[in-house]
């Protein structure tokens, strides 16, 4: 199996663990709001990076400085991106966020394609190309109107290219799980000032209800999504990589529809089609 191959398999896994990410949420939130389900997912995350990181005896990467600049560059960014998430949350609705948030293929191909020196094949550009356009089919909601929680995610949108270039650079002197453990423990003091002052006390049978939801959340997206995200981060284009993203959409109308009974609209049935026809595409080897 070739590295991209095996970047497009880690993509496939991963868009079926995050895909189960708004469902998760949208019930841990109703307990204990958003930014404390993000501040509590994070410390159940850490206690498993601390534990991998020993086991596979990365804590040694921390010496090396040259690493530091990455790292503290990741680290700013996922938290500056997550927050505005969040707090944009509060003046927006999912379907909004989701189809903002998808933008950053956009802002990948511009940053790194038209801007940069990363080039793709035609192909997979094409690829891209209808996998995005099915996406917006699937996420665009019937009344969509820009409001200050959009212009946040928007912005957020534009950051994650960034955030996915400086996790790649790190990744050349850093483990996935020295990078998730790293930026979880530096971030972490920002994410509970923010929920201290901007959202209620949660009370024990709130959180003990929540529990449960964030749990799956740290486990199965914080840190298993993530490690394979940063190891998919290191096998393919990050264009290429954002733009798998597409399948995102496509498992969560799976999963809402046999966790929460979510019957799928006629529009997204019909988007499901270019989603899989550009993922056949962009995942299609090519000859040299």
């Amino acid at each position: 199996m070739t590295k991209e191959r095996e970047g497009e398999v880690l993509m496939i896994g991963l868009s079926m663990l995050e895909a189960w990410f708004p469902i998760l949420s949208i019930v841990a939130m109703s307990y204990v709001g958003a930014l404390h389900t993000y501040m509590y997912s994070l410390v159940i995350a850490f206690f498993f990076y601390m534990a991998i990181m020993y086991k596979r005896d990365r804590f040694k990467e921390l010496k090396n400085k040259a690493a530091y600049k990455d790292l503290l560059l990741t680290t700013f960014w996922i938290t500056f991106i997550f927050t505005f998430i969040f707090i944009g949350l509060r003046y927006t609705t999912a379907g909004n966020m989701a189809v903002i948030i998808f933008l950053q293929v956009g802002f990948s191909y511009l940053y790194f394609n038209v801007l940069g020196k990363e080039k793709m094949d035609t192909i997979h550009l094409i690829g891209a190309i209808i996998m995005a356009i099915g996406a917006l089919v699937i996420l665009f909601p019937e009344d969509f109107a820009f409001n200050k929680g959009d212009w946040l995610i928007l912005i957020s949108s534009a950051a994650a290219p960034i955030v996915n270039l400086y996790q790649k650079r790190a990744r050349e002197y850093c483990s996935s799980e020295t990078i998730l453990g790293f930026r979880t423990v530096v971030g972490f003091p920002f994410v509970a000032l923010l929920a201290y002052y901007l959202e209620p006390a949660v009370t024990y049978d709130n959180f003990m209800s929540a529990l449960p939801y964030m749990f799956l959340i740290a486990t199965g997206i914080y840190v298993t999504a993530k490690i394979m995200w940063i190891e998919a981060l290191n096998r393919l284009t990050i264009t290429k990589l954002s733009a798998m993203l597409a399948l995102l959409p496509l498992f969560t109308l799976i999963f809402a529809y046999l966790y929460l009974d979510e019957v799928p609209e006629l529009r997204q049935m019909i988007g499901i089609i270019p989603v899989i026809v550009g993922g056949y595409l962009i995942t299609k080897p090519v000859k040299s």
